[in-house]
């Protein structure tokens, strides 16, 4: 099955090969991140069973997992923001998301940190 190729790719001018690689890459990170979120929902489901009450840590691992998922899809449609930008010469926008995630990491941490605290 061939995906077809998105309209905005076919408009504006196709931007300086660095800057769409460097995009991509940018991409990529973000889908590291999501990984690595699912990741560690995955192992404080296997390999912490012990670190909080059962509701709590399915809890925590399902916030996890959406979380992680979420990031995938915004990782897309970040990309496809951007590429669209510098197609036709506007400003890059802006990426509310990064405060929200800085957020939420902190916090999960600070949660976790306090679960292992309560589990010794």
């Amino acid at each position: 099955m061939k995906l077809k190729e998105p309209l905005w790719r076919r408009e504006g001018q196709r931007p300086d090969y660095r800057f769409s690689l460097a995009n991509e890459r940018t991409f990529l990170a973000w889908i590291r991140t999501a990984l690595a979120i699912l990741a560690g929902a995955i192992g404080i489901d296997q390999l912490a069973p012990e670190i909080a009450p059962t509701p709590v840590r399915i809890s925590l691992c399902i916030a996890f997992a959406v979380i992680g998922a979420l990031l995938a899809l915004e990782a897309y449609r970040r990309w496809s923001l951007q590429e669209q930008a510098m197609r036709n010469n506007r400003e890059l926008p802006h990426a509310w998301l990064l405060v929200t995630m800085a957020i939420i990491v902190a916090t999960a941490a600070a949660v976790l940190a306090i679960l292992i605290l309560l589990a010794k």
